[in-house]
């Protein structure tokens, strides 16, 4: 497995350290390690200790440490660590707004909120 980093600054500092991945992780147990050693990893750029960052993040220090070990947390605690961290613009990162093709757009009048799907034929219809 080959990985790439990319360090993101802002006023010469590091906000986000992106790492990208040539093969897929299998399991959520997986992600969650890889999630746990990049959120440590920023911590640690950022100069904060654990228990620093759980105390201005609002959170118990084991549950801070939970969630760096990848051994189970909460969307509440990760996305109260990123904003300890000063690191909430890396969601963008995470989970990219998908794009809608303007010509699309033209041919719709509004953006799809959810997934159409055809309808089914009821029971004793032709």
């Amino acid at each position: 497995m080959h990985f790439n980093a990319y360090i993101a600054y802002r006023n010469d500092q590091v906000v986000a350290i992106l790492h990208f991945m040539e093969s897929s992780y299998k399991t959520p147990e997986e992600l969650q390690v890889v999630l746990g050693e990049r959120l440590r990893a920023l911590r640690l750029s950022r100069n904060f200790s654990q228990r620093e960052l759980a105390d201005k993040a609002g959170v118990s220090l084991r549950a801070w440490h939970n969630l760096e070990a990848g051994a189970g947390s909460t969307i509440e605690t990760f996305l109260r660590g990123l904003k300890a961290l000063d690191a909430v613009d890396t969601i963008d990162a995470l989970v990219p707004q998908s794009r809608v093709s303007p010509l699309a757009l033209l041919k719709k009048s509004t953006v799809p909120r959810r997934v159409s799907r055809p309808r089914s034929k009821r029971k004793g219809t032709p």
